[in-house]
C-alpha cells in the first residue's frame, strides 16, 4: 500500500468527522419531469427539454453551471446546494445541510414550488416519490452523463443480478437524508441502527406500485430493482451489523469491492478493473496508474447501500413517499438518530436479528411491505415502535430548542398506515384503480407539485 501513497489514515479520512462536525440534517430529493398528460419523462435536448430547463435555472437563478463532456447536467445555486440531473432525466435538489429538520423540509418546499412555477412555462411537471410510474426502460430518455454508459455496461455485464440497474439509473426517485456522525462512538451507534432499521422502515414507506402505467402486485418497484442493481454494493452494510463496528471494519470492506470505473490522468472515466480496490492498491489499474485519494472517495461513492458512508450517513433505502408526506422519512431518521435514548433503544430492538434474517426481509417486503416477518416478528410491529421512538426523539429535541414544536406532527401520516395497515404502495394502487381512473393525466394532477 505504501508504494501508492495512500496508507490507512488516508483511506480512512473520506469517513472520519471532522472536529468541527455538528448534527446536521442534509436532504436530497428526486422528482419526476413529465409530460403533464401522458406522465412519460421529458427527454433531455429540445425547447422543452431537461437541458433548457437548466438554462432556465441559471438564467433566472443565477448561481453556477455544472458541465459533463460540454453538456449541462447542474446548478448550484448561490444559497447552496445542487440541482442536478439523473440518468432518466430526474431532477434532484440536494438542499444545503441545515441545523434543525423543520429548515430543512421547509427549503425543499420552497425550492420544489419554484421549480414546479418554472417547469409549468415549459408545459412541465415536478412529481416527487418513488419511480417514474409510466416509462419504461425501452424509452427511457436519458441524459448524456458520461458515467451513464459505463454504469450500464457494468450492470449488464453482471446477468440476472444486474438485471435491475438501469431501471433504477433511470426511473427511480428517492427521498434521501444525510446525518452527521461526531466521533467514533457516535459513528459506531448511529451506522448500526440505521443499518438495522433500514429493512423495516423500507417495508413501512414503501411507494412505487406502477410500472409502466400498470399495477403487477408489486409495491416498491424501486426497492425490488436495487434487489437486482449490483448484490456487493447495494443493500445492507455487512460489518454495520457488528455491536462494535469501527470506521476501519467498513473501510476493510470497502477494499473487497471492485470500483466501476475511475478517473485517467487525462480526465476522462475508464472502465475500472473487476479486482478488489485492495488490488488495485498493490497492482494499479490496466493502464499502469495508481489510486489516488480521489480514486478511493470516488470508489466509496460507487457503492449504493441502504446506508452510504461517508463523512455522513446517507440513509437511501426507503421509498420517497408523495409530496405532501415526504417529510416522513427525515423525520424518521432524525428522530431515531439524533436522540441518544431512542437511537439505543431502536438498537435494542433489533440487535438480535441477523444478516440472513435482514437480507430475507429485503427481498420479501417489496411485495409484501408491513406483511413481511423479520425472523419470526412482524415487521408492522417493528416499524410502529420505530415510529414511537422517532416521535420520542423529535419531541425531546423539541423540549431542548433544538427543534420547532410542529416537527413530531411530522411524523402524523404514518399513523394512518400504521393503524390500517394499508401503506403508501396501497393508498396510490386503490386510488388508481378508482378516482384515478387508471388515467395518467389524472394522477400526475394529483402527486404534482
Amino acid at each position: 500500500m505504501g508504494t501508492t501513497g495512500l496508507g490507512r489514515e488516508d483511506l480512512r479520512a473520506p469517513l472520519v468527522a471532522p472536529a468541527t462536525a455538528a448534527e446536521r440534517i442534509g436532504l436530497e430529493i428526486e422528482c419526476g419531469v413529465v409530460d403533464p398528460r401522458t406522465g412519460l419523462a421529458a427527454p433531455y435536448p429540445g425547447g422543452s427539454g431537461m437541458r433548457a430547463v437548466l438554462e432556465a435555472v441559471l438564467a433566472e437563478w443565477d448561481g453556477k453551471a455544472l458541465f459533463d463532456a460540454g453538456e449541462l447536467v447542474g446548478v448550484e445555486p448561490p444559497a447552496g446546494g445542487l440541482i442536478g440531473l439523473e440518468h432518466g432525466g430526474q431532477l434532484e435538489y440536494s438542499a444545503p445541510p441545515a441545523a434543525d429538520l423543520a429548515t430543512a423540509v421547509a427549503d425543499v418546499r420552497l425550492t420544489l414550488t419554484r421549480l414546479a412555477e418554472l417547469l409549468r412555462r415549459f408545459d412541465l411537471a415536478l412529481l416527487p416519490g418513488a419511480y417514474l410510474p409510466f416509462d419504461r426502460i425501452e424509452t427511457v430518455p436519458w441524459v448524456p452523463l458520461s458515467r451513464g454508459p459505463l454504469m450500464r455496461s457494468h450492470f449488464a455485464a453482471l446477468g440476472e443480478a444486474g438485471s435491475g440497474g438501469a431501471r433504477i439509473l433511470s426511473m427511480s426517485t428517492c427521498t434521501q437524508v444525510h446525518l452527521d456522525h461526531l466521533s467514533e462512538e457516535d459513528f459506531t451507534q448511529k451506522l448500526r441502527m440505521q443499518a438495522a432499521a433500514s429493512p423495516v422502515i423500507a417495508a413501512l414507506l414503501v411507494n412505487s406500485p406502477l410500472s409502466g402505467g400498470r399495477l403487477d402486485g408489486l409495491l416498491s418497484h424501486r426497492c425490488r430493482d436495487w434487489l437486482l442493481t449490483d448484490p456487493q454494493r447495494c443493500g445492507l452494510v455487512r460489518p454495520a451489523l457488528r455491536a462494535d463496528v469501527r470506521i476501519d471494519d467498513v473501510v476493510d470492506w470497502a477494499l473487497r469491492i471492485p470500483m466501476v470505473y475511475y478517473q485517467d490522468r487525462a480526465g476522462a472515466l475508464r472502465p475500472a478493473p473487476d479486482r478488489p480496490f485492495a488490488s488495485l492498491l498493490r497492482d494499479g489499474f490496466d493502464d499502469g496508474t495508481r489510486p489516488l485519494s480521489s480514486h478511493w472517495t470516488a470508489h466509496l461513492a460507487q457503492i449504493w447501500t441502504h446506508v452510504r458512508i461517508r463523512r455522513t450517513l446517507e440513509l437511501r433505502a426507503a421509498d420517497g413517499p408523495a409530496y405532501e408526506n415526504f417529510q416522513v422519512v427525515p423525520a424518521l431518521w432524525t428522530g431515531l438518530s439524533y436522540h441518544a435514548p431512542s437511537r439505543a433503544a431502536a438498537w435494542e430492538l433489533l440487535r438480535h436479528y441477523s444478516v440472513a434474517q435482514l437480507r430475507e426481509t429485503t427481498s420479501r417486503f417489496p411485495a409484501e411491505g408491513l406483511r413481511t416477518l423479520l425472523g419470526g416478528d412482524r415487521v408492522h410491529e417493528l416499524a410502529g415502535e420505530l415510529v414511537r421512538l422517532a416521535r420520542e426523539g423529535l419531541e425531546a429535541r423539541v423540549a431542548a430548542g433544538l427543534e420547532r414544536p410542529e416537527v413530531p406532527a411530522y411524523l402524523d401520516p404514518l399513523d394512518e398506515v400504521l393503524h390500517t395497515g394499508r401503506t403508501f404502495a396501497e393508498q396510490c394502487a386503490d386510488r388508481w384503480e378508482t378516482d384515478l381512473r387508471r388515467d395518467p393525466r389524472r394522477y400526475v394532477a394529483l402527486h404534482r407539485v
